[in-house]
């Protein structure tokens, strides 16, 4: 069974950083993937970043260049380091792995297997 647990969400004002991490258990795939993924309120969940186990990433439009996705083996733990924050980022986001990697839908949410609870983040302008 794969378990993810997020934490480093919180409140920030735009230009703001955070890192939010996700702690991974349970998971002994070599051809999967782990991502970020945000809701916000009243829209649907979006693929933020991706990383494949082969260590490729795939990143939104939206935090190209702001964003790094990034995970420390040793310790089990993805995480996302996000810079330059904008009010817009503000969103539940959420880890996701999958056993299997796909680079034309990484960023599709619908075809990850294993959630985690999310973690708030809140950027004020």
């Amino acid at each position: 069974q794969v378990e993810l647990v997020e934490s480093g969400g919180g409140s920030v004002q735009a230009g703001g950083s955070l890192r939010l991490s996700c702690v991974i258990s349970g998971y002994t795939y070599s051809n999967g993937c782990m991502g970020w993924f945000r809701q916000a309120p009243g829209k649907e969940r979006e693929g933020v970043a991706v990383l494949a186990d082969a260590g490729s990433t795939t990143y939104a439009d939206s935090v190209k260049g702001r964003f790094t996705i990034s995970k420390d083996n040793d310790k089990n733990t993805l995480y996302l380091e996000m810079n330059s924050l904008k009010p817009e980022d503000t969103a539940m986001y959420s880890c996701a792995a999958d056993p299997w990697y796909s680079d034309y839908d990484a960023l599709n949410f619908r075809r990850y297997s294993y959630w985690g609870q999310g973690t708030q983040v809140t950027v004020s302008s």
